[in-house]
């Protein structure tokens, strides 16, 4: 009893957001005073996908197909994001490390300014060319007229999701996880009520339809960046930015894109990689494509925890690293690894007995049903190894080796995942079927490779 009860002091500790020195603080604890917050974050970064999905959901498949293939081009946005996100806790940890704590305000505001110009760039682009996109991606033209609209909004709003990605991953490496949970709460939070709102209207109010969606994650998420600049600015954490730090440094840009390069292209890989799955989807109809998406959603809730969990290995490793204790880091990548399998061994029991009532839960269509549940169940045959793969890939990131994990992805995602699921599907005649074991085995093989290569070590010497 006295052992949970302190563990439930220990979660209260780090919901609160007390700081902390992670360079000598124990292991364990420090694992969950990061985890738990970070998981908490994503949890509602999970819900969000799946209330977003759910309400959409009542507006039929054409609507659930728009926001299928938005999304698969939107995951290029997100890879900008999140490589920018990846510099910013690299960068930010390893100064943390070191106490150098106004290098690390300063780092963080030339992460602002480069997340801000190129956020302004790719959201005209994608805006201009919304209908195109659609349409490339092998949209119906039914669902190029009803998506077009939501396309717009969801691209012209993507510096929040920019600056909510990067701001939140300067809050992670200086730990601070607290910070980036609120947040993202704060964002999700405000989508979850708005969305009903916007998509149905209320009272004698008529609903936006599709473009309410758009515009309650647009709204939701600008709301979550206004308090992080708030709390960036306010003086009051470990991390801030002061008058001094308010300087443009190219010098200290061209660090950020360099690091987030190796960042973007992992997760432009990855979106690419989904983006050709969609589109090998698509080639069976709006009612795989609806169920791909649902399916995708429902991962996601899961995934994103389990992510959240693997970040606390990259706060970890850059704040050791920066103290020179790469043994401490290399021990905590090792727990936080063993957690997450376990978390990751528990979700696939529920995915594999209740996966058919996790889909009707979003649709009422029995086709949509059968193959949602047949994409839960086949590619969570692989999420133990999906647990292991991402803390290695974050333990990379947080030592600033961005290099390595883009080439894995490389090598495992496109030159073998996307011919298997093109031949399977295809060639051999398994439909999205042959496209759901792709997913699998592949993305398992990705998790093995990666944790061959941290066990070789050259991410300790990596010099940021």
């Amino acid at each position: 009893m006295s052992n949970f009860k302190s563990f439930l002091q220990l979660v209260w500790s780090a919901v609160r957001g007390n700081e902390q020195d992670y360079t000598t603080l124990g292991i364990k604890r420090s694992i969950v005073l990061l985890a738990i917050p970070m998981i908490l974050e994503m949890l509602m970064e999970s819900l969000f996908a799946v209330v977003d999905i759910f309400f959409v959901g009542r507006l039929g498949a054409n609507a659930l197909a728009t926001v299928g293939l938005t999304e698969s081009i939107l995951m290029i946005i997100y890879a900008v994001g999140m490589g920018i996100s990846i510099a910013a806790t690299a960068m930010v940890s390893r100064r943390v490390g070191e106490k150098n704590y106004k290098e690390a305000g300063s780092i963080t505001f030339q992460l602002i300014v480069t997340g801000t110009g190129l956020a302004l760039v790719m959201g005209g682009v994608a805006t201009f060319f919304a209908a195109e996109t659609l349409a490339l991606m092998g949209a119906a033209p039914e669902v190029v007229a009803v998506g077009t609209s939501y396309a717009q909004i969801i691209y012209a709003g993507n510096l929040a999701i920019i600056l909510l990605f990067l701001i939140n991953g300067a809050f992670r490496g200086a730990g601070q996880p607290h910070l980036a949970m609120r947040a993202l709460w704060l964002a999700n939070g405000a989508n979850i009520i708005l969305d009903p709102l916007l998509i149905f209207g209320i009272g004698n109010i008529e609903g936006l339809g599709l473009e309410g969606a758009a515009w309650a994650t647009t709204i939701g998420r600008s709301l979550g960046v206004v308090y992080q600049l708030y709390h960036l600015f306010n003086g009051r954490h470990l991390l801030k930015i002061l008058k001094e730090n308010l300087t443009i440094s190219f010098a200290v840009v061209y660090r950020i894109l360099k690091l987030s390069s190796g960042g973007m292209g992992q997760y432009l890989i990855d979106s690419a990689s989904w983006i050709f799955l969609t589109r090998i989807i698509a080639e069976f109809g709006s009612n795989a494509l609806a169920a791909y998406t649902i399916a995708f959603r429902i991962i996601i809730f899961t995934l994103l925890p389990a992510w959240g969990l693997s970040s606390a290995a990259a706060t970890l490793v850059g704040q050791n690293l920066g103290a020179r204790k790469a043994k401490r880091a290399e021990l905590a990548v090792w727990l936080t690894a063993r957690y997450n399998m376990v978390f990751m061994a528990a979700v696939t029991v529920v995915y594999l007995i209740f996966g058919e009532q996790l889909s009707r839960l979003f649709t009422d269509d029995p086709e949509v049903i059968a193959i949602t549940a047949e994409a839960l169940k086949i590619i969570t045959l692989g999420y133990i190894f999906f647990g292991l793969g991402m803390v290695m890939v974050q333990a990379f990131n947080g030592a600033g080796d961005t290099r390595t994990p883009a080439l894995i992805n490389i090598v495992v995602l496109w030159l073998i995942e996307i011919p298997i699921a093109y031949l399977l599907a295809m060639y051999f005649g398994f439909a999205y079927t042959g496209v759901f074991i792709a997913i699998a085995f592949c993305h398992s093989f990705h998790a093995l490779v990666s944790w061959w290569l941290f066990r070789k070590g050259t991410w300790k010497r990596v010099k940021i």
